[in-house]
């Protein structure tokens, strides 16, 4: 039989016609990803870096709230509303009339 050539399907369960296309960082990256930018906002640009957290935790948790919540995307969301708070309070301190927090 010349019919496959030497390809079989057994060998390759993972075929392309199988399988969706693969674009984009997995979930186990943005988590990562996420956590990284959660703790860098902590010293520098926290009002960008904190959103950018949250949204990296979001879809590494697959966009949804409920199941199971991997450890990394969870520490993601949490550390980037801490962070992002942070600077909206550290930001309306400058705008206060003595000029800071204290």
């Amino acid at each position: 039989m010349m019919a496959n050539f030497g390809h079989s399907t057994r060998r390759y369960p993972r075929s392309r016609s199988r399988m969706g296309l693969r674009t984009g960082p997995d979930r186990a990256t943005l988590g990562i990803v996420g956590v990284i930018c959660a703790v860098a906002g902590f010293f520098v640009l926290g009002i960008i870096l904190g959103p950018v957290a949250i949204v990296c935790g979001w879809l590494a948790m697959g966009r949804s709230w409920t199941g199971s919540r991997p450890v990394p995307a969870l520490v993601a969301v949490v550390l980037g509303v801490i962070d992002t708070l942070l600077a909206i309070i550290w930001l309306a301190g400058l705008a206060a009339p003595g000029n800071g927090l204290l």
